[in-house]
């Protein structure tokens, strides 16, 4: 090694060992320097005990800190000259620099009980490096296992609470409830938007022109599901949606060209085999009901359709290019007053709603109001879930979901039920986790 490579090593050790001093002194006793610019070097200060600093010297005066320029400090390097003697000639820079070390090592020896333990506490505690990877993964699993539970939860709560304000309370007013919890969930994303919790795209007229069609679509599926639960058990409901995944199938076929392979088409039959049976089976049997289904799984069906085909239209007439789940949310909510309003006025659901007791029960309010909080949260659960799961695992539990919710209404509403029609429901549901199952393939 030369001694220049020598002196960075020995300065690089004074940078890590030496404490730090006042007054300035060169590791390399060198001749005035003249002209402005210098090679680079390190510069060492010593405080009242003798110890040594370094610090690092520019090789331009226009680097130089302001202590080096005040001190008028600037030497050169020189290979015969690294004996270097500090001020007082005790010892040279070498023996401080080994003296220190050796110093450095005791106490580092005293202290390395503590660090030890230090060491073993970050590692378990701190989410730092790979070392508690196991903490890592033990807070990924509870993420899709939080989401996935409150998506369940608010899915199966909505329905039941639908159900008990429409058939328990006998509310003739489907249109009225639509209203109602839409104006919710658009009183909550607003005031969510202005507490700067989400983010919302503003609204244009170029907007709504393209969002049109999507939201006349959005309004009819909402209305006919409230008739159907009205008419048709829980379960029930849930079976016959699956219609919705049949109709959905043949419009991408033709729509979008797109091809399901057999085991899709496969479980798709089932479906249909399960919906044929459970409604021949069904001792509540109701033709309106079921008429307002049929019109539900259609619009459910042109509603996915519909909004796959706009969707890049609707980013183009944005500012920003882009739409996310809550701008939709609101969209959606925020266009279907207008309608929701002009059908209420049109058929005259305006007046059973002033003249009916069941609007001046308090619960009826509590359980009305519930299903719109519940409505919007099914909106961020199932945002928040398919963000921390996929849309694979989304599906899947969304039909897993059907068990509970189809089990539940029948208990709860005391539904009268033979064992082909429980057969039925059974196989639907069964029909329903084997569609899942194939779109995966």
């Amino acid at each position: 090694m030369n001694m220049d490579g020598y002196s960075l090593c020995l300065g690089i050790l004074a940078l890590i060992f030496l404490p730090r001093s006042s007054s300035p002194l060169c590791v390399f006793p060198t001749k005035q320097v003249t002209s402005p610019p210098s090679p680079p070097g390190f510069l060492f200060t010593t405080k009242s005990g003798g110890d040594l600093i370094p610090h690092w010297r520019s090789g331009n005066l226009k680097d130089m800190t302001a202590a080096e320029l005040e001190a008028g400090v600037s030497h050169e390097a020189d290979e015969s000259e690294l004996g270097l003697f500090s001020e007082n000639g005790s010892k040279s820079v070498v023996d401080q620099l080994l003296d220190h070390i050796h110093s450095q090592e005791k106490s580092s020896q005293r202290r390395g009980g503590f660090s030890e333990r230090f060491v073993r506490w970050r590692r378990r505690y701190l989410p730092v490096g790979g070392d508690n990877r196991r903490d890592h993964s033990s807070v990924k699993l509870s993420g899709p296992f939080v989401s996935g539970a409150a998506y369940c939860i608010s899915s199966c709560s909505m329905i039941l609470m639908n159900k008990v304000v429409l058939s328990t309370y006998n509310f003739n007013a489907g249109i009225s409830l639509m209203l109602y919890q839409n104006l919710i969930s658009c009183l909550v994303v607003a005031l969510l938007k202005f507490s700067g919790v989400v983010s919302v795209e503003k609204l244009n007229w170029k907007l709504i022109r393209v969002w049109l069609p999507v939201n006349v679509i959005f309004v009819g599926m909402l209305i006919s599901g409230m008739y159907s639960l009205k008419y048709i058990n829980v379960a029930m409901v849930t079976i016959l949606k699956n219609a919705t995944n049949i109709i959905t199938a043949i419009g991408e076929l033709y729509m979008f060209r797109k091809r399901q392979n057999n085991k899709v088409w496969a479980a798709m039959f089932m479906m249909i085999i399960s919906a044929i049976s459970g409604g021949i089976t069904d001792l509540t049997f109701n033709a309106v009901g079921y008429t307002w289904q049929t019109a539900n799984c259609v619009l459910t069906a042109s509603y996915s359709l519909t909004l796959r085909k706009v969707m890049d239209k609707a980013k183009q007439a944005t500012k920003s290019g882009s739409l996310n789940e809550v701008s939709m949310v609101l969209l959606n909510n925020l266009l279907s007053l207008p309608f929701g309003i002009i059908l209420i006025v049109l058929l005259g659901e305006w007046r059973y709603v002033i003249s009916t007791d069941v609007t001046k029960d308090a619960m009826f309010w509590v359980f009305a109001t519930a299903s719109g909080f519940l409505g919007l949260a099914i909106s961020f659960t199932s945002m928040w879930f398919l963000h921390q799961t996929g849309p694979t695992t989304y599906s899947l539990v969304g039909s897993l979901n059907k068990v509970p919710i189809s089990l539940s209404g029948l208990v709860l509403f005391n539904v009268p039920l033979s064992l082909p029609n429980m057969f039925s429901i059974l196989f639907g549901l069964f029909a329903g986790v084997v569609f899942a199952r194939a779109k995966m393939s």
